[in-house]
This record gives structure tokens, C-alpha cells and sequence, in this order.
């Protein structure tokens, strides 16, 4: 999506001695899958001036400059006595340099893991830091005497959340966010983006939601009447709602009945990344996660995890030819703790040689487990192709769980009520997506008319399915609706099983709809749509789309309907 303003720095008040500095971009700044919808994002910057001056979470390099000329052209930067961190990563790490070049009288404040990420990524271990344990406070004056809450997970085992009392702000970092930018500071009619949010939980949230929970908990204590989030609209008029989101879908998660271990390690956040889009494609097919980073894990929590999942998935970048002695320890865990009827897989991110993948891949193979899907390999920074791949790759994994579990289960025939709802018909179509070099596929029989004017329709997606990440709102996609007599073969494609990135089109004769997605030259009609709504409906997203462009291709010929005798299956 190209950019339609230039990036810039919006201020605003929000409360009493305190401002937002929302950096902002119309376009998704990273290769990462929580970035997907692409619909921009704000790194959201606080600043409070009572008797002391505190800037809490400057933003990361993207927006270093037009940062430090809109907070200098605010303030003098050399009166700042503290920045406070949520989280460090080493897209920050330019930032902070510059500002310390300005301002070198600067005191940190952070949790214990952020000092010691901080001090290795601004390659200092002089710096002045105040840690941040959870007790203690800081008084800026004036009655902003800030609390500070320690809201670790795999992901982010620094994170830091800020409370000031004067104000009744929580700032929550990495929390109640999402990834969209515009000129709302604040989440009124937060309805309209619930989907982001939900994307947003689902993507960073999920693979921790147990951690998830406890931050809950923790934050319970502190009476907020704002979230100040890392990303996106600032939550108060949802903020009840939203928190309660938040409870419901990280219980969806921990009450799971399969769940997977998923396992790493993350020199430069490649790997990390990876991991993340790994676990969006199990999630998203209704198992859940146990995100453990084996640096910051003791090993009877990694056992521990490993005992009660029905599957693990391991990921190392490499390092000097290795995998990092803390991923060696984990492999040794798991090799003692883990039955080999138990799926594995395994994943990895590398400069020059992948040695560590492989490593761990012979491992397992000699000890005789099963892989459930073929070891990833990444060079650098993955792409979004690469990262569509690792979510087909998880939801995969996530599929041969389910069907084991089903397996071990089959012999109990079908109720009334599942043979009396399996009578109920649909058409047989192919719906078809594509965004940049990203495309997917799905046989689709639960449609259904759903508006005269405009022209519009529902499509009953499952969660797992790889086009599900291609129909959100706002995305356009092809509706192919296949012709009685002729729809076997297409019928048979689209149901086959595909590898993590395969071409689902290969082999199928195709043309470019006005949309960019395909349209199937041997269908009956075609349907060019937009997703306006999504709702979520048990294991499916109902999808509305309106019809923007469509053609009858055979005027004789008859649409192909779909029979069933369960409403277990398709």
C-alpha cells in the first residue's frame, strides 16, 4: 500500500502536565505478521512535565528524526531527567542514541531484562539506568508520582508497564494496541476497530496468553480511566470492553484442548518474528500456544511446558555455525522429556549458514519424531511471503494435531440435529485473493445472498484456513462460482492438501480480475467483492462483501450445489 501522506509527528494534550507524540505512518513499516492488514500504525511517545520532565517510549528509528525535531521544537530537550521504557529492541536503539547525543544527562528507567538489553544495545554498560522491580516509584512532582508494573512475556520479557496516579494513565507498551493509522488520538465509536484489535491480540497476545493473564491480574490494581498504548488509538471509551476482550480470548486460549510448545531463541528478532507468524497459523486453527523464549526460561519451565503439550516446535538463529547454547539446552529438554509420538517441527533464521536448523532437525530425526512440517530455513529478514509460508506452515502443524485427535475419536455417529443441519445446501465456488505477492485459495459452499442494495453476500471462512488472513475488512477477493458438470476437476484441486507456500493456481487457467485477484476462466460466473464486516462465529469468521464487478461466463450452464449428510464436515 503506498504512502498517501508523508510521515509526521502528531501532539495533543491528553491530561493534566501530560502530551502524546504520535509518530505516524500510512504504511506498514515491517516485515511482521502483526502488520498484515496493512492500514499503517502510530508509535505513540508520552511526555510529562511536572517539577521533572519524563519522555516515556520514543519511538524506533523510522520516525528517529522527524521525532526529535517535533519533541525539540516542544521542549528543551536538555531539561529531560528520565526516559522510561516499556520494552528496548535495537529498532529503538537509534533513537535513543540521538537523543543521548542532545541530552547526555538522561537517567533510563526500565525493568531488570530492559537494562541489560539496553546497555547491549546502545553498546554501553555505564549507562545511567534505574530499575524498575515493581515496588519501587518515581516522583516527578506535582502528584505524578509513577508505579511501575513488570508485564513480562516470551516475546517481550522486558516489558514495563507505567501507572501515574495523578492522572489515572496506564501506560500499557505492547498492550491493548493495534496497527492502524489515522487522526483519532483517542478510540471513539471503538467498534469500527475492533478487528484491528482483535488481529492485533491475535498476532502479538495469543502465543502468551497465559503471561497475558497474569498482566491482567496485576494491572487490575491500578484504577485507569486511560490506556496511553504503545500503537494506535488511545483506549477510553472501549476500555472496559476492551479489557474484557482481553480476558475472553486469552481464556480461549489456555482452555484449548491441544496445545503446542513453541520454542526459541532470537539474536537479531528474525527468528522472533518467525516464531510469532509460526504461531499465528496455530492459534488461528483454534489450538493454542505456550510461547517460550529458552533465554529467558528456566529449564523446569520449558520441561514443564513440553510434558503437557501434544506437539513443540523449535526455531534458532545461528550463530558462529551454532545454535545458541541456551537453544542447546532447550533441545536437550526436549528430548528428554518429550515422547517421540509427539509432532515436531522446526524453524530458523541465519546470516550466512543455517547450521543451527539443521542441527536440531538430525537431532530429532535420529530420536525418531514426526515433523509436521518441513524444517524453514530463512536468510536475513523474512519477507511477507516468507511469513505467509510460516503461518501456513503453523496451521498445518495445528490440522495434523486436530486430525490425530479425531482419529483417536472417530466411531460416534452423526445426531439428528448434525444430519438435519448437514441437509442444508449451498453453491460450490472457489474464492480467490491476492495482495502484492501474496495469494491463497479456498473451496467455499457456505454462501448466501445478503443485501439487495448494494449487492452483497456472506462467505463462512474457516479460521484455519490460509485465505482467511486475505479476508479482513477493507480486502477485495474473487467470489468463482463453478458450473454443474464441469466442477469436478476444480473441486478436486482446491481440496487437495497444499504444501506451506505452494502456488494454488498452478495448473489452473486463470486471468487478472479488475481487483488483482484471480478469476477462474473455467467458472460459471464470477463475483469481484470487498469485505466490508467480519463477525466471528464459533471456529468460522462470517465474512459480508459487496459485489463490485462480476460476469455470467456460461449463460447455459447451471450453478454446482454441494450435498452433505453431516454438519460435521464439510
Amino acid at each position: 500500500m503506498p504512502d498517501t501522506k508523508p510521515r509526521d509527528v502528531q501532539i495533543l494534550p491528553i491530561a493534566t502536565d501530560t502530551t502524546v507524540m504520535r509518530s505516524r505512518s500510512w504504511t506498514r513499516l515491517r516485515f511482521e505478521i502483526e502488520y498484515a492488514l496493512a492500514k499503517g500504525t502510530t508509535a505513540n511517545s508520552y511526555l510529562i512535565q511536572a517539577d521533572k520532565i519524563a519522555l516515556i517510549d520514543p519511538p524506533g528509528e523510522t520516525f528517529t528524526q522527524i521525532y526529535l525535531d517535533a519533541l525539540q521544537k516542544r521542549i528543551d530537550v536538555t531539561a529531560i531527567d528520565y526516559v522510561i521504557l516499556g520494552h528496548i529492541n535495537p529498532n529503538r536503539a537509534a533513537t535513543l542514541k540521538a537523543l543521548l547525543e542532545i541530552a547526555p544527562q538522561i537517567t533510563f528507567v526500565c525493568s531488570n531484562p530492559g537494562a541489560i538489553n539496553l546497555r547491549g544495545a546502545l553498546e554501553n554498560p555505564d549507562l545511567p539506568i534505574i530499575v524498575m522491580r515493581g515496588d519501587e516509584t518515581l516522583d516527578l512532582g506535582k502528584g505524578h508520582n509513577l508505579q511501575f508494573i513488570p508485564t513480562p512475556n516470551p516475546r517481550y520479557a522486558d516489558e514495563l508497564c507505567t501507572y501515574d496516579p495523578q492522572t489515572e494513565i496506564l501506560y500499557t507498551d505492547k498492550l491493548f494496541g493495534a496497527h492502524i493509522c489515522g487522526d483519532q488520538v483517542l478510540d471513539e465509536g471503538w467498534e469500527i476497530i475492533n478487528e484491528d484489535r482483535r488481529y492485533y491480540y491475535d498476532c502479538l497476545m495469543a502465543p502468551h496468553a497465559r503471561q497475558v493473564e497474569t498482566a491482567l491480574e496485576k494491572l487490575a490494581d491500578f484504577p485507569a480511566r486511560l490506556y496511553a498504548t504503545g500503537h494506535g488509538p488511545l483506549v477510553r471509551y472501549g476500555l472496559i470492553e476492551l479489557t474484557k476482550a482481553y480476558r475472553q480470548w486469552s481464556q480461549q486460549q489456555t482452555s484449548a484442548d491441544l496445545t503446542v510448545a513453541l520454542i526459541y531463541a532470537s539474536a537479531y528478532g528474525n527468528t522472533a518474528t518467525l516464531a510469532q507468524a509460526i504461531a499465528r497459523g496455530i492459534t488461528k486453527a483454534g489450538v493454542a500456544v505456550e510461547s517460550i523464549n529458552c533465554e529467558f526460561t528456566e529449564p523446569e519451565e520449558i520441561r514443564a511446558a513440553v510434558e503437557k503439550s501434544d506437539g513443540f516446535v523449535m526455531g534458532s538463529p545461528t550463530l558462529g555455525g551454532h545454535a545458541p547454547t541456551p537453544v542447546q539446552t532447550a533441545l536437550g529438554i526436549v528430548l528428554s522429556t518429550a515422547t517421540n509420538n509427539k509432532l515436531a517441527g522446526v524453524f530458523g533464521s541465519f546470516g550466512w549458514s543455517g547450521e543451527a536448523v539443521d542441527l536440531i532437525e538430525s537431532r530429532l530425526k535420529d530420536a525418531g519424531y514426526r515433523f509436521g512440517f518441513d524444517a524453514i530455513r530463512v536468510k536475513f529478514k523474512p519477507d511477507d511471503a516468507t511469513l505467509q509460508l510460516c503461518e501456513e506452515a503453523g496451521t498445518d502443524f495445528a490440522q495434523a494435531l486436530k486430525k490425530a485427535k479425531k482419529v483417536r475419536s472417530q466411531g460416534v455417529p452423526a445426531t439428528n440435529v448434525e444430519q438435519a443441519v448437514g441437509r442444508i445446501v449451498g453453491s460450490l465456488c472457489v474464492l480467490t485473493a491476492k495482495q502484492e505477492d501474496r495469494a491463497s485459495a479456498m473451496l467455499a459452499s457456505w454462501v448466501a445472498q445478503a443485501s439487495f442494495n448494494p449487492p452483497g453476500l456472506t462467505i463462512a471462512v474457516a479460521k484455519e484456513r490460509a485465505v482467511e488472513s486475505l479476508t479482513h475488512s477493507g480486502n477485495e477477493f474473487v467470489l468463482n462460482i463453478l458450473k454443474e458438470g464441469s466442477h469436478i476437476g476444480l473441486m478436486k484441486h482446491f481440496l487437495k492438501p497444499f504444501g506451506p507456500g505452494e502456488d494454488r493456481f498452478a495448473g489452473v487457467a486463470t486471468e487478472e480480475g479488475a481487483n488483482g485477484s484471480p478469476i477462474l476462466a473455467d467458472a460459471l460466473a464470477y463475483l469481484e467483492c470487498k469485505v466490508q464486516h467480519r463477525m466471528e462465529s464459533g471456529d468460522h469468521w462470517l465474512v459480508y462483501a459487496t459485489v463490485e464487478n462480476g460476469k455470467v461466463l456460461n449463460q447455459d450452464g447451471v450453478t454446482a450445489v454441494h450435498h452433505r449428510k453431516s454438519a460435521t464436515h464439510y
